[in-house]
């Protein structure tokens, strides 16, 4: 198992824009071989005194936060799907995209730990 995971900043207005690219963005990314997204709307995110979610993306006014992550079955998924995203014209960021790309924060994680409930 392999995680990439994502902070992103909506502008409130442009949720249902955001999960409707981000349902569009999930179905590509299962063609490419990624086992679940999940792509969660700020509920609860308190601002911190050193740090937070909305410090780390620098949030503005009427944004809220978006905490995803995506499960792959390895990093070498993730690194096809990267090469894809250079060669397949679906993966292009359309014109309006829902949330600023360069204040998004992504990482890969190799899990140590992992408990379900039965």
């Amino acid at each position: 198992m392999y995680i990439a995971g994502f902070v992103i900043p909506v502008p409130e207005e442009r949720r249902e824009t955001f999960r409707k690219w981000s349902q569009a963005a999930s179905a590509l990314l299962m063609e490419y071989g990624c086992l679940e997204v999940v792509e969660s709307w700020e509920d609860n995110v308190p601002d911190g005194d050193q740090t937070d979610f909305r410090k780390a993306v620098a949030a503005r006014p009427g944004e809220k936060i978006v905490f995803s992550w995506q499960v792959w079955p390895d990093g070498q998924s993730v690194q096809r799907v990267e090469k894809a995203m250079a060669e397949d014209p679906r993966f292009d960021p359309p014109a309006d995209l829902p949330f600023d790309q360069k204040r998004l924060i992504m990482g890969c994680f190799r899990p140590i730990h992992s408990t379900r409930a039965k």
